[in-house]
C-alpha cells in the first residue's frame, strides 16, 4: 500500500464512523428514552469535545510524530463508536458522547495535517480528493447503517462490530503511513493561542462554506417538505444527492488545483453556489429543490480542503494552522442549524436560505485569503496557480 493509499483510507474510515453513528442516534434516544431536549444537548456534546481536543491535537503530532498520532486517534474513535450505544442511562451517555467529539477532532486535525505533508512532499494537491473519500466513506457506512436500523439489529451489536471491523482497516492503513519526523528546531505549537489575521480570514471562507454546508444537510429534506410539497421518499433523498455531489467535485477537484489555484477554484464555487441558493429560494416544486441543493454541495464541496490547505501553509506548523481553521468550522457548522432554525421560525423557509445565499456569496469575496503566501514559514507555491505549497521546508521534511 502507498502512502497516498494509506491516508486515502484513513480519511475513508474516519468518514465511516461519522456515517455509521449517524445512523443509530434514533435508537439510542428510544433505548434511553431520551426527549428533545436532552438529545439536543448529547448531540452538542461532541463539538464540544472537538473544540476541547483540537488545541491539544497539534502539540500531540509535534511530540509523537503525525503519523504515531494520527494512527492512535484513529484507533480510539473507532473504538468510542461503540460506546454511546453501551451507556446505561442519559447520564453515561453525555461523558460517551463528549469522549467521541474529543477523539474525532483531535483525528481530524492531525490525519488532515498529515495528509497537507504528504501533498508537500508530492508537491500535488491531494487534499480535496482524500475529504471527497471521507464523503464517500461516510455514505457507504451509512448506506449499512440504515440497513441495519431497517433490520432491526441492535445497535451495540451493530457499532461493536463495525467498530471492530474499522479499527482493524485503521490499524493495517496507519502502518503504511510514511514516518514524518519533526525537524530539529521546530517550534512546538502553542496552547490556546489566538488565531492570527492570516488565519481568521482563512477561516472566515472557511466559515460560510461550512455554514451552508451544514445548514443544508440538516434542513434541505425539511425544506422540500416545507415549500415544494416533496414526498417523504423525495426528500430524504435530497441528502444522499447532496452529499454525493460534494464527493464527486471533491474527488474531482485535486486536477482543477494545479490548473487555475485555490483562490479561482474556491470563487467558482462560490458562484455556483450562489446559483444553487437562488434555485433553492425560488423552488415550489421538488425537482428544482433538489437540483438547488445539488448546486449547494458543488459548490461549497472545495471550501475545507482548500482552506486546511491554506491553514497548513500559512503557519510554521501546519496543525496549528488546520486547528486553528478546523475550530473555526466546527463552530460554523454547530451554529448554522440553529440559526437556520431560528430564521425559518421567525421568518420563513425561504428567507432562511435566502440568508445563507447571501452567506455563500461571501465566499467568493473572501477567496483571496486562500491566495499561497511566498516567504512564510509554512508557505506556499510561487504562483496562484501552483497546486501544492512546495517551500523547502515542507518539502525538506522526512
Amino acid at each position: 500500500m502507498s502512502n497516498r493509499s494509506a491516508i486515502s483510507a484513513v480519511f475513508a474510515v474516519h468518514g465511516a464512523v461519522a456515517g455509521t453513528f449517524a445512523t443509530r442516534v434514533p435508537w439510542i434516544e428510544h433505548r434511553l428514552g431520551l426527549g428533545p431536549t436532552l438529545l439536543g444537548l448529547a448531540l452538542l456534546c461532541p463539538s464540544i469535545g472537538a473544540f476541547a481536543g483540537m488545541p491539544m491535537a497539534s502539540r500531540l503530532a509535534h511530540r509523537v510524530g503525525g503519523r504515531t498520532a494520527t494512527r492512535g486517534l484513529l484507533a480510539a474513535w473507532c473504538a468510542v463508536l461503540a460506546l454511546p450505544a453501551l451507556a446505561p442511562a442519559p447520564g453515561w451517555l453525555f461523558p460517551a458522547m463528549l469522549l467521541f467529539g474529543v477523539t474525532s477532532g483531535m483525528c481530524d486535525v492531525v490525519m488532515n495535517a498529515h495528509a497537507l505533508t504528504l501533498e508537500r512532499r508530492l508537491r500535488r494537491s491531494i487534499i480535496s480528493g482524500l475529504h471527497g473519500l471521507w464523503c464517500v466513506g461516510s455514505l457507504a457506512a451509512g448506506g449499512v447503517g440504515i440497513l441495519a436500523a431497517h433490520a432491526g439489529v441492535d445497535a451495540r451489536l451493530h457499532l461493536g462490530t463495525v467498530a471492530l471491523a474499522l479499527l482493524g482497516a485503521g490499524v493495517l492503513a496507519g502502518r503504511q503511513l510514511f514516518p514524518d519526523r519533526v525537524a530539529p528546531g521546530a517550534p512546538a505549537p502553542r496552547r490556546f493561542a489566538l488565531p492570527g489575521r492570516a488565519i481568521l480570514a482563512i477561516g472566515a471562507v472557511g466559515f460560510c462554506g461550512t455554514f451552508a454546508e451544514g445548514a443544508s444537510a440538516d434542513w434541505a429534506a425539511v425544506y422540500l417538505t416545507k415549500v415544494a410539497d416533496a414526498g417523504p421518499g423525495l426528500a430524504a433523498a435530497s441528502f444522499t444527492i447532496f452529499m454525493s455531489c460534494m464527493a464527486a467535485t471533491r474527488l474531482a477537484a485535486d486536477r482543477l488545483v494545479g490548473r487555475i489555484g485555490p483562490v479561482t477554484l474556491v470563487r467558482c464555487g462560490g458562484a455556483v453556489a450562489v446559483l444553487g441558493g437562488v434555485l433553492v429560494v425560488t423552488a415550489r416544486t421538488p425537482w428544482q429543490g433538489i437540483t438547488g441543493f445539488a448546486l449547494l454541495g458543488v459548490g461549497v464541496a472545495t471550501v475545507v480542503p482548500m482552506v486546511f490547505a491554506a491553514a497548513a501553509a500559512t503557519e510554521a506548523n501546519a496543525g496549528e494552522g488546520v486547528a486553528g481553521v478546523a475550530t473555526i468550522t466546527y463552530l460554523s457548522g454547530l451554529t448554522a442549524p440553529a440559526v437556520t432554525g431560528w430564521t425559518a421560525g421567525a421568518f420563513s423557509y425561504p428567507a432562511a436560505f435566502t440568508m445563507i445565499t447571501c452567506i455563500v456569496a461571501m465566499i467568493t469575496v473572501t477567496a483571496g485569503a486562500l491566495r499561497p503566501r511566498t516567504g512564510t514559514a509554512g508557505a506556499g507555491a510561487p504562483s496562484e496557480a501552483a497546486s501544492v505549497p512546495a517551500s523547502s521546508q515542507g518539502a525538506g521534511r522526512p
